[in-house]
């Protein structure tokens, strides 16, 4: 009787381990995809002021670097809103300190920030520019128009245009030239 209890436990053992579906799971061979990637930091090391060109005018602004700034500003006169086929827009001049060049912009509202300091709000209307900074032009980057009289220089860049572009050193300037 032993030896049938084994045949059997045998028997069984070997019937189900027939019937088990063990698949070998083989990986895909998959084509390789050429990937482009976007040179980081392409504009290299740059330093605390550098030049920039508000495209199509000729001669560049100097602009302030400022990393603690989220948006890029810009020195805007003669500010007048308008409606173009049921839009906001904006009109203003641009004019270079350093030579009286200048450019009249007809743009597109994007955005009205809230420009906060200690004991003021300022709305400002915010446009997409089309700059030259270094050898790269930047379509579509956002600054708000200010009233930069009274600072030294006509231009703010913010994080917008520095975010992987620039690694900022504030012990040079005019590395972009």
């Amino acid at each position: 009787m032993k030896y049938i209890y084994m045949f059997f436990a045998m028997f069984s053992f070997a019937f189900l381990s027939a019937c088990s579906t063990q698949q070998t799971v083989r990986p895909e061979i998959v084509p390789a995809v050429e990937v482009k990637k976007t040179p980081r930091h392409s504009l290299g090391i740059i330093g605390e002021t550098e030049p920039i060109y508000f495209l199509p005018m000729k001669t560049p602004f100097q602009a302030r670097i400022d990393t603690g700034a989220e948006m890029s500003s810009i020195d805007a006169k003669n500010i007048k809103k308008f409606e173009r086929d049921g839009e906001k827009w904006v009109a203003f001049d641009l004019v270079n300190r350093e030579n009286g060049e200048m450019h009249h912009f007809e743009k597109k509202i994007q955005k009205v920030v809230d420009i906060k300091r200690i004991n003021e709000h300022e709305k400002r209307y915010a446009v997409d520019m089309e700059v030259k900074f270094g050898k790269e032009i930047i379509t579509g980057v956002r600054f708000n128009l200010a009233d930069r009289e009274k600072f030294e220089y006509q231009a703010l860049i913010g994080r917008n245009i520095l975010t992987g572009r620039a690694i900022v050193d504030t012990s040079l300037s005019n590395t972009l030239n």
